[in-house]
């Protein structure tokens, strides 16, 4: 047991995490696991966190997407490690279940076919752009990640810490817009002008702090399904994003602070 675990911050915590994991593993789990983090701030004390709190975060993960049950491993996984190098006193892992009475969707299970996303011409180039770009990056990020391997001190390897982050970044993203590109459909000016968000519509938010995108379905109360990324219109991030067009960006208040999201997409 580390003699500063008392004052380990959420923030510092998910750093050594991370920085212990494969350049592959972190690609996978490191947005997930900062998200967790920016939720109840980067400086609080870790052993601070209660087992409600934990309960509550895997509500609020389960009304974001489809893939939340893949995601809740992911946060699993860092509170499991925090317990075993005695950062917090409890397993508060095990708090960390998807909201009762919803059917987590399998890891192994994934759409036949992604639904469309509407992009104008312009945004679509950009994208095929910005890929090629960072396609560009990975040679010298992956030497990065090797040489700095080479030191063999893991725990106190600041090198390898960040080169990991970056990588992991890269590829989280370079997936992100692929996956936008697969499923685009392209608009022209006029019908982007008019796209604005209502009751029914499908929305792609991306998360300002970390780049990571989340789709929701606004629904009525009564229509809420947290298994296939359908949250009420009423919760804090509906009221949020209604009525916003394309490209605006909204505020939702969390335990943690504010987190800000741009509208990225809206689907009719």
């Amino acid at each position: 047991m580390n003699s500063d675990n008392s004052v380990l911050s959420l923030g510092e915590a998910a750093r050594r995490f991370l920085a212990g994991l494969s350049a592959e593993e972190m690609a996978a789990s490191q947005q997930e696991v900062y998200q967790f983090v920016r939720w109840y701030g980067a400086d609080r004390p870790i052993d601070r966190l209660t087992a409600p709190e934990v309960g509550s975060y895997a509500e609020k993960m389960s009304l974001s997407d489809t893939d939340y049950a893949r995601k809740l491993e992911l946060v699993k996984a860092f509170l499991v490690h925090a317990r075993k190098e005695g950062w917090t006193s409890t397993n508060l892992a095990i708090h960390l279940k998807p909201k009762k009475g919803k059917t987590p969707v399998p890891l192994s299970s994934k759409r036949r076919s992604a639904e469309p996303v509407s992009l104008s011409r312009q945004s679509y180039t950009q994208l095929e752009a910005d890929v090629a770009a960072l396609k560009a990056k990975r040679p010298k990020i992956i030497e990065e990640v090797r040489k700095a391997a080479a030191d063999k001190d893991f725990r106190e390897n600041a090198p390898l810490e960040a080169a990991r982050q970056e990588y992991g970044q890269l590829e989280g993203r370079i997936r992100e817009l692929e996956g936008m590109m697969k499923s685009a459909s392209i608009i022209n000016d006029e019908d982007k002008v008019k796209l604005k968000v209502n009751n029914g519509d499908t929305v792609v938010l991306a998360d300002l702090a970390s780049g990571e995108e989340l789709r929701y379905k606004l629904v009525s109360p009564r229509e809420v399904d947290p298994a296939h990324g359908k949250i009420s219109n009423l919760s804090p991030i509906g009221k949020a994003i209604m009525g916003k067009r394309q490209g605006e960006t909204v505020e939702v208040t969390t335990p943690g602070g504010k987190l800000r999201y741009q509208v990225k997409q809206i689907e009719h």
